[in-house]
């Protein structure tokens, strides 16, 4: 597989190697150690999520709360859909900035997202279905969601739908990102840092770096 980092640092793109027979074909997803090599990042699932989608819906943005902060690997096992990511983390360098994949379930490319990145797609077909490896599992009162159309973000929603984006009252109430700003409602660049460095030390059984004092609420 190839991955490579996306204009979101810490988010990485997958591209898998098709192998294809008479019957098919076969590819690698994912690889803990390819993944962990390539990008620094020690992700290991703990949950699993799947969510089918109509054309034109459009689900996100959504992340978790640091902490527990929840990376994952995203890919299309149907249909088609765009898949964007934003980095939303207050003191990052790209702070505000956008990547953007598409993700096809016949071609089995996948998208990670790190801690502290916030995450949407828009479904172009039909009965899209997208899975997600959750590198935590799901705790109540911990979901960051925030406004997919935010004028200040500027995603390309427009050029990809078809007809009205179809989303949930929650996703149509979210804040801005500048309203979430406020509420100090984003992670912290730095906390993020250290997470990402404590996960790393864990799985390698090193000693786990301490987290500076916001992440030990």
């Amino acid at each position: 597989m190839r991955i490579e980092e996306t204009a979101v640092p810490d988010a990485y793109r997958i591209t898998p190697k098709l192998l294809p027979d008479p019957r098919g074909t076969f590819h690698e997803s994912y690889r803990y150690d390819l993944l962990a090599a390539a990008t620094g990042h020690h992700f290991v699932p703990r949950q699993v999520n799947y969510s089918v989608s109509g054309r034109n819906t459009v689900r996100g943005l959504h992340g978790v709360a640091i902490p527990p902060g929840q990376a994952k690997l995203v890919s299309c096992v149907r249909g088609v859909l765009l898949d964007v990511v934003v980095d939303v983390r207050v003191g990052s360098p790209t702070y505000g900035r956008h990547d953007c994949t598409v993700l096809d379930a016949r071609e089995g490319r996948a998208v990670f997202v790190a801690e502290g990145l916030a995450h949407g797609f828009v479904a172009l077909t039909d009965d899209t279905c997208i899975s997600y490896l959750c590198s935590t599992e799901y705790r109540p009162g911990t979901q960051l969601d925030l406004r997919a159309f935010d004028p200040e973000l500027g995603l390309p929603w427009a050029r990809w739908l078809t007809g009205e984006p179809l989303l949930s009252e929650k996703d149509a109430a979210a804040p801005t990102v500048a309203e979430a700003a406020e509420r100090g409602l984003l992670p912290d660049y730095a906390t993020c840092r250290a997470l990402y460095r404590a996960n790393g030390a864990q799985l390698s059984g090193g000693p786990a770096a301490p987290p500076p004092p916001a992440a030990r609420l």
